[in-house]
């Protein structure tokens, strides 16, 4: 009982932590270390290699050399953070608010918007065909994180309709993101590992259909899929993503025969205990088996989708996305000059805080105009415009198809990086910012 008392404590003082706190406080770190005369520790630190090894082989070797630090951040943590992603999006196709073309068709259509116009404003600014126009992507994202604390931040006078809106633009800016990188950022095709990595999942879907709940099993058959993508030319990251489609979203035990064993098993234990004392207590043999039985039932009652989805997203929350904003958001200002500032950055920053507006906004009031799709309820001309530019909150994705973007392998990527990562934080502050000033403004007369 203590022990579960301490548990339960410990989980009420993460819970009452903000992850998108820790989020800034490891970015802020990391531009700390970058400009700081501990700059060489800190990147030499983002360069150690990772070594683990079974006999001859190494678990993260890569091009037959260990994988440093901040690629080990990037290509294997994060193909974590897109499992949960993958699991979250599964679960809004299936009962969310993408589960029917009525219910997706306003945040889809918005979404789209979201992704195109921003490109479009990145190309207007960058368009001379070099190695810049790679990260055309990076303001399409929108870290639906960060974007709900701001939110959060507004007040509870916010009508729920644009928190719903929001979450379900996210989840199809991160399918439209997941797309971009599997098409845009993958390597050459090595046919073998992939077709290997591809039969594995078929494995895991069959696995699934055949009842499978056991979350070890999918989390090692993960693990082996994710290796051969690494070696397949095709980001590792996708590999978690078509991973979490596999994994079944049905329970084995359904609530209506758990509440029959509930009543069973209370029915049982309205007698005493075979043996009860201060010390010690025995169950009878029946109390016994009902209580493993109803164990065994209660674990069954949870889909692998949500029992799976449940146990990751706090480590991802607390602990691979704080690691990924320490390893990749060291921007250094030094040698950063004015012409630098109106090429990448203001590419990024415009695409950011004003494609994303125009696109989530114009592509939500043209068709309510027009009376294709209708607003919800509580949703108004003005609070749509506050909440789309929510949307220029991009930092974790942004930051990741940036470092897709360009390689630190030569002197022009690593400038490039630099430019981009200027680019998406100054985008979402003042994305942040400002929608957190115009959503108050817009919704202020529901404060009385």
């Amino acid at each position: 009982m203590q022990q579960e008392q301490a548990q339960f404590r410990i989980s009420k003082v993460v819970q009452s932590i903000n992850p998108s706190l820790l989020l800034f406080l490891a970015a802020l770190a990391a531009i700390i270390f970058a400009n700081s005369p501990w700059q060489a520790q800190y990147f030499n630190f983002l360069n150690n290699p990772i070594k683990v090894n079974i006999g001859d082989y190494g678990l993260f070797e890569h091009h037959g050399r260990p994988m440093t630090l901040q690629e080990f951040v990037n290509d294997a943590l994060m193909a974590i953070f897109f499992f949960v992603i993958g699991l979250e999006i599964k679960m809004e196709l299936l009962i969310g608010q993408l589960s029917s073309v009525r219910k997706a068709m306003l945040p889809v259509v918005a979404a789209i918007g979201g992704m195109i116009i921003p490109v479009l404003v990145f190309y207007a600014f960058v368009h001379d065909g070099g190695m810049a126009m790679r990260g055309a992507a990076i303001p399409m994202a929108t870290d639906i994180a960060f974007a709900l604390a701001v939110l959060a931040a507004v007040g509870k006078h916010v009508p729920p309709c644009l928190k719903v809106f929001l979450m379900s633009l996210a989840v199809v800016d991160d399918i439209g993101g997941i797309i971009i990188i599997a098409l845009f950022y993958s390597g050459q095709i090595h046919l073998t590992s992939l077709l290997i990595g591809l039969g594995l999942l078929v494995v895991t879907y069959i696995l699934g259909r055949k009842g499978m709940d056991k979350a070890y099993i999918y989390y090692f058959i993960g693990f082996i899929v994710w290796t051969f993508f690494l070696h397949s030319g095709i980001h590792t990251t996708i590999s978690g993503v078509l991973l979490a489609l596999t994994i079944p979203s049905k329970c084995t035990v359904r609530l209506p025969q758990l509440k029959e064993s509930l009543s069973d098993f209370i029915g049982d234990f309205n007698g005493k205990y075979e043996i009860e004392a201060d010390k010690a207590q025995k169950l009878s043999h029946r109390q016994l088996v009902r209580l493993r039985l109803l164990e065994k039932k209660v674990e069954r009652s949870i889909s692998p989708l949500q029992f799976i989805e449940h146990d990751l997203s706090p480590v991802v929350s607390y602990i691979i996305l704080p690691l990924f904003a320490f390893v990749n958001a060291g921007v250094t200002f030094g040698g950063v000059t004015m012409s630098d500032l109106l090429g990448l950055p203001i590419a990024i920053f415009c695409g950011l805080f004003i494609g994303k507006m125009l696109g989530i906004s114009l592509f939500t009031y043209i068709p309510n105009k027009i009376g294709i799709l209708k607003y919800p309820e509580g949703m108004t001309t003005r609070n749509l415009i506050a909440i789309s530019i929510f949307g220029g909150i991009g930092f974790t994705v942004s930051l990741f198809i940036a470092s897709l973007s360009y390689s630190p392998e030569t002197a022009e990527g690593v400038n490039l990086l630099n430019q981009a990562k200027i680019g998406v934080f100054s985008g979402t502050i003042v994305s942040a910012l400002v929608g957190f000033f115009a959503l108050n403004f817009a919704t202020r007369h529901l404060k009385k």
